[in-house]
C-alpha cells in the first residue's frame, strides 16, 4: 500500500513529464516571489490591485449567471437569476470604481471571519480526544483569531494595507512552493 509520502510506479510515471521542465517551474516560482515582495513593498497598491480583480471576477460571475438565467425555463426563476446576475455586474463596477472603499468592507469581513474562524477551531480543539494532536489546532486557532482581532482593531485603518500584505505573503509562499516543487524534480531526474 502507498502513501502520499511514498508514491509508488503510478506516481513517478505521472510526474515524469514535469522532470524536463523543472527549470520553468523554478522560473515560475522566482516571478512569483519577486511578484511577492513587489507587493509586500507596496502593500496599498496591492490593495487596490486586489480588490481590481476581485471586481472583474464578481464581474464574470454575473455575465454568465445571466447567461444562466436565459437557460432556465420558469419566469421565476429567470427573472431571479436575471437579477441576481445584474447586481452582480453593478457590483463589480462599484468595487472597480471605488476601491478602497470596498477593500474597507471586504477587510471587516475577513476580520470577522478569522475571528470566528479561530474560536470555532478553538472550540473544536478543547473537544478532541486526548492523544491527538489537539494542541497544534488549539495554536493555528489561536494564530487565527489573534489575526482576525488585530484586523478588526484595527479597522477601518487596516484596509489600506490588510488584503494587499495578504496577496503579497500568498505569492511568497507559492513561489516558495513552485520553487521547491521544480528544484525536488531536477533533483529526482538527476
Amino acid at each position: 500500500m502507498t502513501s502520499m509520502f511514498s508514491p509508488g510506479a503510478g506516481a513517478a510515471t505521472s510526474i515524469a513529464p514535469l522532470r524536463d521542465k523543472w527549470g520553468w517551474i523554478v522560473a515560475l516560482g522566482v516571478v512569483y516571489l519577486i511578484a511577492g515582495f513587489i507587493a509586500l513593498g507596496s502593500v496599498v497598491e496591492a490593495t487596490a490591485a486586489t480588490v481590481f480583480i476581485v471586481g472583474v471576477m464578481v464581474i464574470v460571475a454575473g455575465v454568465f449567471q445571466m447567461i444562466h438565467a436565459f437557460q432556465v425555463k420558469t419566469w421565476g426563476r429567470f427573472a431571479f437569476l436575471l437579477i441576481l446576475g445584474v447586481l452582480y455586474v453593478i457590483a463589480g463596477f462599484v468595487f472597480i470604481d471605488s476601491p478602497f472603499l470596498t477593500a474597507v468592507w471586504l477587510t471587516l469581513l475577513l476580520g470577522a471571519a478569522l475571528a470566528a474562524s479561530g474560536l470555532v477551531r478553538l472550540y473544536l480543539a478543547f473537544n478532541m480526544k486526548h492523544g491527538s494532536h489537539w494542541m497544534l489546532v488549539a495554536v493555528s486557532a489561536l494564530i487565527t483569531l489573534l489575526l482576525g482581532v488585530i484586523i478588526l482593531a484595527h479597522w477601518p485603518n487596516s484596509a489600506i494595507y490588510t488584503l494587499g500584505i495578504f496577496l503579497g505573503v500568498d505569492l511568497v509562499f507559492a513561489g516558495a512552493g513552485w520553487i521547491g516543487l521544480g528544484l525536488g524534480l531536477r533533483s529526482a531526474a538527476a
